[in-house]
């Protein structure tokens, strides 16, 4: 029998964009490509089945470049980006740790993982 996944709330800046993902943050990725360095976006893979939009459908955004796999979703009233379906695995989603309402990032002792997404091809093969 699994464990129960701890659950998190997050969102946007304005509150328009509300989600529930159920995972267990042990480590978050930080990749370096020119959109997830600018926006600062720290990952966390999350199964299709633990996460669920809580709120904001109609205020969200997606943004999407290059090969177009990638769909980043973001609100479209305060501009933050919430989560992404990747392009490594678009069945996934990832969401951003910052936006966690009930995380505490500096307090919580995970992990960092360093992607090189700046050199995407050569390297998809090691995301987990």
């Amino acid at each position: 029998m699994k464990p129960d996944l701890p659950t998190y709330h997050g969102s946007c800046h304005c509150g328009a964009v509300t989600f529930e993902a159920k995972v267990a943050i042990e480590r978050v990725t930080v990749c370096n490509c020119s959109i997830c360095s600018k926006k600062g976006f720290l990952h966390q893979r999350v199964q299709p089945e633990n996460f669920t939009l809580l709120s904001g459908e109609a205020s969200l955004g997606t943004y999407q470049f290059g090969s177009m796999a990638a769909r980043h979703h973001f609100c479209t009233c305060c501009g933050i980006h919430v989560f992404t379906r990747p392009r490594a695995a678009p069945e996934l989603y990832t969401i951003n740790v910052r936006c966690l309402d009930d995380f505490d990032l500096a307090d919580s002792g995970i992990a960092y993982t360093d992607f090189d997404g700046r050199n995407w091809e050569a390297n998809a093969q090691k995301l987990e």
